[in-house]
């Protein structure tokens, strides 16, 4: 499937590209959002698109290509904000973050992201990462898996399924997302095995979470943004689960308390009916804004 950029029109919309300024693509990904705010920042305006996904860096800077000078791609996390705003010497003129995994992260299955697709429990964005969900799931202990699917997944039923977990892999390792889907689907009381959200959906992104370090490197990102935007710069962030949007939304309060800044959603933004009509996945997202009400220095 192709991957479609997610409440797109809204993000130029809080962004507000204009020719002269930069900009920093902090999920790069397939370079959807680059590309408008490219085409939307003509004739001179600038991106720096980065992004920890190798193979989401090949596609965008494919995609990207034409628009030469103006855009620049790195392979960066933006929880490394601070050290890139120093080390360019560059203040932004706006920051876009989306929190999601992209479609060719869920559809590839050797990427061991969904459950849809059998695959190595892998679930690493950065293939460079050493720590894999495999690992997790086959070297954690009950209390810790418990942990991790109750603290990353809000899992009601984390413990019965770390329990089934240990049980399993005490006869043979779990290596593969088809494993991991049958023993969280028989974990789950039979009669909420067919519910709306299947038995392994909150598990899945708890592990992803962890592998991939994701509410830390928000938590970071979140704290250095500010100091890394012009006045008037802007923060626009789409998110998917109720724990980013939590740290989003808490952290843009205090901010606006504080006086530093304008919150530019009053309530978070979600997609259209015809946007999730033609894209499902784009029905638990939620966009925030701010914008910064006075300058800072490098």
């Amino acid at each position: 499937m192709k991957h479609i950029p997610v409440l797109l029109k809204e993000v130029i919309e809080y962004l507000a590209p204009a020719s002269g300024k930069i900009y920093l693509d902090g999920t790069l990904g397939a370079g959807g959002y680059a590309e408008k705010i490219l085409e939307a920042s003509a004739p001179d305006g600038k991106v720096i698109g980065i992004d920890i996904d190798d193979e989401a860096l090949n596609e965008s800077r494919a995609r990207l290509s034409a628009f030469k000078e103006r855009i620049k791609i790195e392979r960066k996390s933006y929880a490394e904000i601070a050290a890139m705003s120093k080390e360019w010497g560059i203040l932004f003129d706006g920051i876009v973050l989306d929190l999601g995994i992209s479609s060719m992260q869920i559809d590839t299955g050797e990427r061991g992201f969904s459950f849809m697709k059998n695959g190595p429990l892998d679930m690493r964005m950065d293939k460079n990462s050493g720590l894999t969900a495999e690992y997790i799931v086959n070297a954690y202990s009950k209390d810790e898996l418990k942990e991790v699917f109750l603290k990353f997944g809000e899992e009601k039923f984390a413990g019965r399924v770390a329990e089934k977990i240990v049980g399993q892999r005490g006869m043979k390792a779990i290596t593969t997302t088809e494993e991991l889907e049958n023993i969280c689907y028989k974990a789950y009381p039979q009669g909420l095995r067919h519910s709306k959200t299947h038995p392994a959906t909150r598990v899945f992104q708890a592990l992803r979470i962890a592998v991939n370090g994701e509410l830390d490197n928000l938590e970071q990102f979140l704290c250095d943004a500010p100091e890394c935007l012009k006045i008037g710069g802007r923060v626009v962030i789409v998110s998917y689960h109720s724990l980013e949007d939590r740290l989003v939304k808490n952290r843009f309060k205090e901010f606006s308390a504080g006086g530093k800044a304008e919150i530019l959603t009053k309530k978070p933004v979600p997609p259209a009916e015809e946007e999730t009509k033609n894209n499902p996945r784009a029905r638990s997202a939620k966009l925030r804004a701010i914008c910064l009400k006075f300058p800072q220095t490098i």
